[in-house]
């Protein structure tokens, strides 16, 4: 499950936890993005490392969720492809790959780099979120793509940032260890 994770929040872990029951597989490898290519314009996402962190936290208790820093190591942009072409060699040729996002990341397709290898090489799992509609998504990718429906869970970074910047309560937003973190080092202010 790659993403900015800024912050992870409770969507995130309960996407992941569904996905990984509902299609059987063993475990989640978050891999938060490092320098994410279509976000470079972006100031509102922190560093790398804070990230990493905080999802460290937000999985502590669930022995089927990990963490890994491939692309906080790996120099440049943080592309889906070269990730899965490092995750093939790690892991080997033959370990099945899945990638898992929100639909509507899926409408970006365009933008990611390599779109139709990245599709080869992992079964991608596009969650699909409260009030998005798939079919804002053409057909022709719809039909190499996994949807799988989440609970209807509506939190958003975007307004967890907002929210803390408000000084509002972000508590049932994100774990304790999350908040605690985001309060230590006082970000998103």
């Amino acid at each position: 499950m790659g993403g900015t994770f800024n912050p992870i929040h409770y969507a995130h872990l309960i996407s992941a936890e569904q996905v990984r029951t509902g299609l059987g597989y063993d475990k989640i490898l978050f891999i938060p993005s490092a320098r994410p290519p279509h976000k470079v314009a972006d100031t509102d996402i922190i560093e790398p490392e804070h990230r990493y962190q905080m999802v460290l936290l937000a999985i502590a208790k669930n022995p089927h969720f990990e963490v890994s820093r491939i692309e906080l190591e790996r120099a440049g942009p943080s592309y889906t492809i070269e990730t899965l072409k490092a995750l093939k060699k790690l892991y080997g040729e033959t370990t099945e790959l899945a990638w898992i996002i929100g639909a509507d990341s899926l409408i970006e397709y365009k933008v990611w780099r390599d779109f139709d290898e990245v599709l080869e090489r992992c079964v991608m799992i596009a969650t699909t979120r409260p009030n998005y509609d798939l079919n804002r998504v053409p057909l022709e990718i719809r039909k190499r793509v996994t949807s799988f429906p989440i609970t209807g869970v509506d939190i958003s970074a975007t307004v967890i940032r907002e929210r803390v910047r408000k000084s509002l309560s972000i508590q049932y937003l994100v774990s304790e260890g999350v908040q605690a973190y985001i309060d230590q080092h006082q970000l998103y202010l």
